[in-house]
């Protein structure tokens, strides 16, 4: 039975996500063995220290205004009033996602493309599936 577009698309992702990565930003941290030296799986290891603690200032923000809304439906406000908080919310966690896919470009699309035809087809599959995925 043949196999399905999506299904070599992610297989291609998991074959890269499995394979060491020599130099990869958000690649998987491996000892010799190929076993994952972190079992909370991959790390980001190309990450600027600037952009990170502007992510971290903009998620805390975001905490600030989750724990806003809970407190708009707890006291009962008015709905437009708590749907313009949520729309913030969006846009707040957008810009964050931003950042990350700017990084994640920076570093570990650009490795995995320098790094031969087979890295470079499956972070073009990846890269796809993402944008297909958070563009909705």
């Amino acid at each position: 039975m043949p196999t399905s577009t999506k299904a070599k698309r992610t297989r291609s992702v998991e074959e890269l996500s499995a394979a060491p990565h020599a130099g990869c930003g958000c690649g998987v941290d491996r000892e010799d063995d190929g076993n994952s030296v972190d079992a909370g799986g991959r790390k980001a290891i190309g990450v600027d220290p600037d952009i990170k603690e502007r992510n971290l200032k903009r998620l805390r923000r975001i905490e600030g205004q989750i724990r806003g809304l809970h407190k708009m439906v707890e006291e009962d406000r008015y709905c437009a009033d708590i749907m313009t908080q949520i729309s913030s919310v969006h846009e707040a966690l957008r810009a964050v996602g931003r950042e990350l896919m700017r990084n994640h470009l920076k570093h570990c699309a650009s490795s995995a493309i320098r790094s031969g035809e087979q890295e470079a087809s499956a972070m073009y599959d990846e890269l796809v599936d993402m944008m297909y995925k958070h563009s909705r």
